[in-house]
């Protein structure tokens, strides 16, 4: 399972078995008219809360982990549990292993991102997975050579859609029926070449209230200096909270964001505060589909963007739709930052 294309088929089969898992207490729970007991807490794993919802999930996750272990050595990441290491046991089973040293594929998974809205049916989560081939240690996004990310809808949907990319090969995006997962269409993903100041989504991602002045300040120096040096007319430049980082980046690689700016681990470091902030596992699959795409993903201050993959580093990044987005709007960015540094 060591070359590129038996990896992306792995992560398929893992983000379809979540798919369904996921969708089925969903519709379930809707039936039953108990989406709130979607949002029991039911423990604080290792990068977030797990919540009722998450069990089908990682329940999932086990079957297909032990799977693969039978098969050959892996390594896996989830939000839940941190790291676990599997490989054959030599009798058509498996055991644990103590590290990555076992030269196997290395797996980072979310498999609801996007909880919070899904709980409560309003909107769908995405499964995100990004993989990095073997490696002696824990490895870092630039490692990620595979990702997938797809939709985990909410109980009035009839079909998903899912994206998929190979590092330096292609991206693609493919829609399934959820009934029988039947394959409706598939095309390559790839960006427009336009970089427009207006008419898009333009989101400031802003999650805790306490956070919410800062960013918009931030945000209203931001579109101010393109209505004045652009000419962007400020009332097409809408605004999305979308509570699911790889669902925002998913609409960064389809056109429907123009650029996304999650600022809160940067602007919390600063401040020397704590914060809610993605984390690694939240958006690595997800970033190898939108730089695959065409979209740039940088840094705060518009450096790499390079993290360790783990469950616990915080993690800031602005993503453009291409390249000339980036090139026009980067520097009013860049001044809007400086100008509300306090």
């Amino acid at each position: 399972m060591q070359d590129s294309p038996a990896l992306l088929a792995a992560a398929q089969d893992l983000v379809l078995r979540v798919r369904q898992a996921v969708h089925g207490a969903v519709c379930a729970a809707a039936e039953r008219g108990e989406t709130a007991s979607l949002s029991r807490e039911v423990a604080q794993g290792v990068g977030d809360t797990t919540f009722a919802m998450d069990v089908c999930a990682e329940r999932a996750i086990e079957a297909w982990m032990d799977e693969q272990a039978r098969r050959g050595p892996l390594s896996v990441l989830t939000e839940d549990a941190g790291w676990r290491h599997r490989g054959p046991d030599g009798a058509g089973g498996w055991r644990e292993l103590s590290d990555f040293a076992h030269g196997g594929p290395r797996f980072v998974v979310d498999p609801i991102d996007g909880t919070r809205n899904l709980m409560a049916d309003l909107r769908a989560a995405w499964c995100v997975v990004a993989v990095c081939g073997p490696g002696a240690s824990q490895p870092h996004l630039r490692d990620a050579i595979v990702g997938v990310v797809g939709e985990l809808p909410d109980s009035r949907a009839r079909a998903a859609r899912m994206l998929s990319a190979i590092r330096g090969q292609y991206a693609q995006i493919e829609q399934r029926t959820l009934q029988d997962q039947a394959l409706e269409w598939r095309r390559p993903l790839r960006v427009d070449g336009e970089a427009r100041v207006d008419r898009g989504y333009f989101p400031f991602f802003r999650y805790l209230p306490s956070e919410r002045a800062q960013l918009a300040r931030v945000e209203a120096a931001f579109f101010a200096r393109l209505a004045r040096l652009e000419g962007a007319q400020e009332r097409s430049c809408f605004d999305d909270q979308y509570i699911s980082n790889s669902g925002q980046l998913v609409l960064l690689a389809l056109g429907t964001y123009r650029m996304i700016c999650d600022l809160r681990a940067h602007l919390a470091t600063q401040a020397g505060r704590e914060t809610l902030a993605s984390k690694p596992y939240d958006s690595a699959g997800a970033i190898v589909v939108a730089r695959e795409a065409g979209c740039v993903l940088e840094d705060a201050e518009g450096g790499r963007l390079d993290f360790p993959l783990d469950a616990v580093t915080r993690v800031s990044f602005v993503g453009w739709h291409n390249l000339a987005t980036k090139e026009r709007l980067a520097p009013h960015l860049a001044a809007a930052l400086a100008s509300t540094r306090s």
